[in-house]
């Protein structure tokens, strides 16, 4: 199978008291990301029933485009303040999309 889109969900859960320095960390780095060329969205979301929970749903057009993606020094930057932010470490999922795959 050929190399395709990748989409990505990722999980970030704040210390408690840390919700909102984590919020702001995190939209910190949509603009950036989004400016990515290979990045086809990067969505933050808050769940509604728990405020220290958060989610970005992204979509890239290649793993390699990700791992790339993974090593900018806006996404470092943040890697620096994860441990005195997050209460447990990222938890990351990829997904590839197989309902359009047969339309392509």
């Amino acid at each position: 199978m050929a190399e395709g889109k990748l989409t990505v969900v990722a999980y970030i859960k704040a210390k408690p008291g840390k919700e909102e320095a984590v919020r702001e960390e995190l939209m910190g780095l949509v603009g950036p990301t989004r400016d990515e060329p290979p990045c086809i969205n990067y969505d933050l979301h808050r769940s509604k029933d728990d405020p220290a929970l958060f989610m970005f749903y992204e979509n890239w057009e290649s793993k390699a485009d990700l791992d790339k993606h993974l090593e900018t020094p806006h996404l470092n930057a943040f890697k620096a303040k994860a441990g005195d932010l997050l209460a447990e470490p990222l938890k990351v999922e990829l997904f590839e999309m197989i309902s359009e795959a047969d339309r392509q």
